[in-house]
């Protein structure tokens, strides 16, 4: 799978995180949602135009929205430990997991 495919399944995995954890809230915004849907509006921006970037700078372009996704997410994981929320904190760690391997594949 090409490194463009792999940022668009992260993409998709993202905003499937932030649309359960949106259902999911009934009450008010938490700031472990809000960092939830700061990443994925961050790495959201380069879903269309990640297949146009040039090959060598893909590693330029992509570590500093991914690090960026990648601190957000764990802001959000750190969040909804404290909370109790181990579940959601185990999805949350498995993107993080992926950003990592993506990152380390540029």
């Amino acid at each position: 799978m090409s490194i463009s495919d792999r940022y668009r399944e992260l993409v998709v995995d993202v905003q499937a995180v932030l649309a359960e954890m949106t259902g999911a809230s009934g009450e008010e915004e938490g700031r472990e949602l809000r960092e939830v849907r700061r990443a994925t509006e961050g790495i959201s921006e380069l879903y269309e135009a990640v297949g146009e970037i040039p090959r060598i700078r893909l590693e330029a372009d992509l570590t500093p929205v991914l690090l960026k996704a990648h601190n957000q997410l764990d802001r959000a994981r750190l969040l909804l430990e404290e909370q109790g929320a181990a579940d959601r904190a185990a999805g949350i760690w498995e993107l993080e997991q992926k950003i990592y391997r993506l990152l380390n594949d540029l």
